[in-house]
């Protein structure tokens, strides 16, 4: 059987338009994808040159296989459970900077670069003192760049045609910010010049962005089938989900280069990429955080496996469409749509994610991903989200660490689980109840002070430990 290669299948060649730092699973099944997409249907002919951005890597894999690779999409599409499988011809090389420091830089030379996509983790955007232009390569991720920019400057004399569309992945707040930020304080330390700076300020486009697929990888466990479905020997094989979301914070004149919407991708262009960052943690993270004591406790283990339970499926989506999505800003269109996508996610059979293998630090995922919907509701409709709040009580009995006669193990800080510890020797409910929401370490703020907040949560724990979670959220949810 052949292995993967441009000589065993057909594929396309792409101008190499696209310098990215990252070969790993995410990129290539999302961001990668995507440009296949725009390669195929509306002739961007962009090629990527990808960078291995760490001393390990599989640019060497990624190259005996001539920057081809094999990517299923699983999961919920138009209603329904499809998977489905391509070859993505995109990439055209790659480079490991580490073995081959000339050949990265002389990606610089190359008049046809216009775009500039990276995904380091979310530690790769950081700033490190040690790094030096002469350096072959520097360390940090902005260092390599830094340096690359310069080589750009000096070949191009500045050339304000010759910047470049940079859009980082990193999941990190304001990723494009950050990065220019850096590379701003190695033109400094590195004394590159004030014409350097300006080229920097003026002809380079720094986008913030958000990213939204699950991509669990390389299916070790299925590869055998994969193989003989395909009938070549693929290394690189990755999967992803069906769903895909793309937010580009950049001037109007970004879309226009991009031609995302003509492909029918799911990538918004935007001045203003916040609303869909809270979007985001509101309504999947939310509801994800929202689902974990409720449904557990209930006995269900997955999540899929929530959604298809009558009663903690209607809690779920009760809470997602009265409580969640009202506190949100975009169009009700948006967001019900938005919704729509996150519960066919939280069903798709091709991707199991277990209740408990979500529940870590869940006070702090309490903090940031439920209780600003809580806060705004009360603030916009001047009364408490029961279901919002019913989680919370919830919540507080899963910090007992049992369900029904089994007990489990709580992963929180040693500091959560030493309070709750506390908190359930004593055995009493309410003054259980009241603790916690005083807890200002929990909330940063005393959540007794919110009328008859305290009372729904106690009424709601006294009676999932006198009669069961069962018992419990059958009554509410009726």
């Amino acid at each position: 059987m052949n292995n993967l290669s441009r000589s065993t299948v057909k594929a396309n060649t792409y101008t190499e338009r696209i310098i990215q730092f990252g070969e790993g699973n995410f990129l290539r099944a999302f961001a990668n994808w995507m440009i296949h997409e725009m390669n195929k249907q509306a002739n961007f002919d962009a090629g990527v040159v990808a960078i291995q951005p760490i001393n390990q890597g599989l640019i060497k894999m990624l190259n005996d296989q001539d920057g081809l690779y094999t990517l299923y999409l699983n999961g919920i599409k138009n209603g329904k459970a499809i998977s489905e499988h391509q070859i993505i011809d995109c990439i055209q090389r790659g480079i490991n900077p580490y073995e081959n420091p000339a050949d990265y830089l002389a990606v610089a030379e190359n008049p046809d670069l216009r775009f500039m996509i990276s995904n380091t983790t979310e530690a790769g955007i950081a700033y490190n003192a040690d790094d030096k232009l002469d350096d072959a390569p520097q360390s940090s991720f902005p260092g390599k760049l830094t340096a690359l920019l310069y080589k750009r400057f000096q070949t191009f004399g500045g050339a304000s045609d010759k910047g470049l569309i940079l859009i980082p992945c990193e999941l990190i707040n304001d990723n494009g910010v950050n990065l220019k930020k850096i590379i701003l304080q190695y033109a400094d330390d590195w004394a590159l010049g004030a014409e350097f700076v300006e080229w920097i300020n003026e002809d380079n486009i720094f986008c913030n962005t958000l990213v939204d697929r699950i991509v669990p990888g390389y299916p070790r466990d299925k590869m055998d089938a994969i193989t003989a479905e395909l009938g070549y020997k693929d290394n690189l094989v990755v999967e992803g989900e069906q769903f895909h979301l793309w937010v580009i914070e950049a001037p109007a004149a970004v879309k226009e280069e991009i031609p995302a919407e003509i492909c029918g991708l799911n990538v918004v262009f935007t001045d203003n990429q916040e609303p869909y960052r809270t979007r985001k943690v509101r309504i999947l993270n939310g509801a994800h955080t929202s689902l974990v004591p409720v449904g557990y406790l209930y006995g269900i283990d997955k999540v899929r496996e929530s959604l298809e339970d009558k009663v903690v499926g209607k809690f779920l989506k009760d809470a997602i469409f009265e409580e969640i999505c009202p506190t949100l800003d975009l169009s009700k269109e948006e967001l019900d749509q938005f919704s729509n996508d996150v519960l066919d996610r939280f069903r798709n059979p091709y991707l199991e994610h277990a209740l408990m293998s979500i529940s870590l630090n869940s006070t702090s995922k309490y903090k940031t991903r439920v209780l600003p919907s809580v806060l705004e509701y009360i603030k916009r409709k001047n009364k408490n989200p029961e279901h919002l709040l019913f989680s919370l009580a919830a919540l507080i009995a899963f910090y007992k660490g049992e369900r029904g006669s089994e007990t489990y193990e709580v992963k929180d800080d040693q500091s959560a689980l030493d309070f709750f510890a506390t908190q359930w020797a004593t055995g009493n409910p309410a003054a259980i109840v009241k603790a916690t929401l005083a807890n200002t370490d929990f909330w940063g703020t005393d959540l007794t002070q919110f009328d008859g907040l305290e009372a729904i949560v106690t009424k709601n724990l006294e009676s999932i430990i006198t009669n069961g979670m069962k018992a419990t959220l059958d009554a509410f949810v009726k």
